[in-house]
């Protein structure tokens, strides 16, 4: 079967509920942040691979941070879409949601973007369709990966530099009202 050009959005958009239960939780009640990256990563999956056509892996995660606790007992809900796509990645934007059925409360947990590229049989990385923008929302945020993108690549590449020329015993000063302690 061949692949088509396009895909709009709205073709992979992907909502992953689950209930959190006790085994999910810390010892301090909430819910531990590697269940929800867990999460986030099966329902990137979902989301990738129905646009690709193909199996799909991960490689890179932006953006988590989490801003409101999640707890025990509450619904949360992981809405993906394809944000962007490159030759054999797509970027997937996931909004998390929790919420109180118990007091109607909802909230936004966290929004993360995940990086994936589609494999073919042989697990070599394989063309995935394009994307149909059908909304202003879908443009805004295919504009916004590729900012996103060039970000990252700026910032990547400036960091290397500063690594590369890096004097360790001239920046010494940095440390001063740091909280550590030289033991050499």
């Amino acid at each position: 079967m061949t692949q088509p050009d396009y895909r709009p959005v709205s073709y992979s958009r992907t909502t992953l509920t689950e209930l959190m239960i006790p085994s999910y939780a810390n010892f301090g009640g909430k819910i531990h942040g590697g269940i929800l990256l867990s999460l986030m990563d099966k329902v990137a999956y979902a989301c990738a691979a129905k646009h690709a056509g193909n199996y799909c892996v991960t490689v890179s995660v932006e953006g988590v941070n989490f801003l409101q606790p999640v707890e025990v007992q509450e619904l949360v809900s992981l809405l993906a879409s394809v944000n962007y796509v490159g030759n054999t990645s797509l970027m997937v934007g996931i909004k998390v949601i929790a919420e109180n059925v118990k007091t109607g409360l909802v909230k936004h947990t966290n929004t993360s973007y995940f990086t994936m590229v589609a494999k073919d049989e042989n697990n070599k990385p394989t063309q995935v369709p394009g994307l149909l923008l059908e909304t202003h929302d879908d443009t805004r945020r295919f504009l916004e990966a590729i900012k996103r993108r060039e970000l990252a690549q700026r910032y990547q590449s400036e960091f290397t530099e500063a690594k590369s020329i890096l004097a360790v015993e001239q920046e010494l000063y940095l440390l001063k009202d740091e909280r550590c302690k030289l033991a050499y």
